[in-house]
């Protein structure tokens, strides 16, 4: 399988962990199928009981609804981002580095006020 076709697959059930309450119960079995068991369009018919091309359809509409919410809420950045950013503080805790800790949670507490402002 090429590695652009995994990162999207990885993407995808990056975005399906946020916001996968949106989509329909169908939508995410197959979804799981895909991304989580690795399992191919004709696997995942013979499985869900649907056509190839009702799987591709369910994939798409999935895809899209999982990108446009993260387009219009960006729930998986901001949660990367303050991920990334503890991560961070703990290494420059571990190193001793005090005041790039203290900067780093600045930064976090100032991101998180400007996106509780946006609200």
């Amino acid at each position: 399988m090429a590695q652009e076709e995994i990162g999207r697959r990885v993407e995808l059930a990056w975005l399906a962990a946020f916001y996968g309450p949106m989509l329909t119960g169908k939508q995410r079995e197959v979804l799981a199928m895909h991304c989580e068991e690795d399992m191919s369009l004709g696997e995942i018919a013979q499985a869900a009981g649907i056509s190839r091309q009702g799987v591709h359809e369910l994939l798409t509409r999935a895809a899209d609804k999982l990108t446009r919410a993260e387009e219009q809420l960006h729930m998986a950045a901001r949660f990367r981002r303050m991920e990334d950013g503890l991560f961070r503080c703990r290494e420059s805790l571990r190193a001793g580095r005090l005041q790039e800790c203290e900067d780093v949670l600045d930064e976090l507490i100032r991101l998180e006020q400007e996106e509780n402002n946006g609200l």
